[in-house]
């Protein structure tokens, strides 16, 4: 077997450790930056470093910056009476493809008893100075719909009922194109609950 550098080594052992990347993945990756122009690796490791050097966390909302407040805060335009609350700041960017014109408080995870996460280790309770000054008439929970998604929702939605601040869930049921075959008991029992008049 031929031996591999360790600079090679090195590179490919830092690519599996990125999320979803396993050891082939983590090969071609190495050899395609070993093969590409100096100045596109380059590019790459400086784009790495400013990301940790040029980004923050906006005290807001929680969401990943450049500024602070971030500029869906800032920006005048959005509709400063709904509030998305999601898990991560990848779920922001996701309502954001579907044009959701609201404001947003990201967790940063999801209440996870068997991952010794509670609510104390999540932004939940900076939630509630946002809704004090009764600019705020809705409440969107746009968790994830798993254990942790839900059980995050209902901690949520207890904790700030009480407030008046109308609280409601995102739908679920089937995605657009699916097939029904290929939907589980609980996607297709979901999808009846959520039914609405056409």
């Amino acid at each position: 077997m031929a031996t591999i550098p360790k600079v090679v080594r090195d590179l490919i052992e830092a690519f599996e450790r990125l999320p979803g990347i396993g050891p082939k993945t983590a090969q071609r990756l190495t050899y395609y930056l070993l093969h590409a122009p100096k100045e596109e690796a380059k590019a790459l490791a400086e784009s790495a470093l400013a990301l940790k050097e040029k980004t923050v966390i906006c005290s807001v909302c929680f969401n990943i910056s450049e500024a602070d407040p971030c500029e869906i805060d800032q920006d005048s335009a959005r509709e400063k009476s709904i509030i998305a609350v999601v898990e991560d700041p990848l779920d922001v960017l996701a309502l954001e493809r579907a044009n959701f014109q609201g404001l947003y408080h990201v967790l940063h995870g999801s209440i996870s008893p068997m991952d010794n996460i509670g609510p104390d280790e999540l932004h939940i309770r900076e939630l509630l100075p946002r809704l004090k000054d009764g600019i705020v008439k809705e409440i969107i929970l746009a968790t994830n719909p798993t254990m942790e998604g839900e059980a995050t929702a209902m901690y949520i939605d207890r904790l700030i009922g009480p407030l008046g601040v109308k609280v409601t869930r995102i739908a679920r049921g089937l995605p657009v194109g699916g097939d029904l075959e290929y939907a589980d008991e609980t996607t297709l029992t979901r999808a009846l609950e959520g039914r609405k008049e056409y």
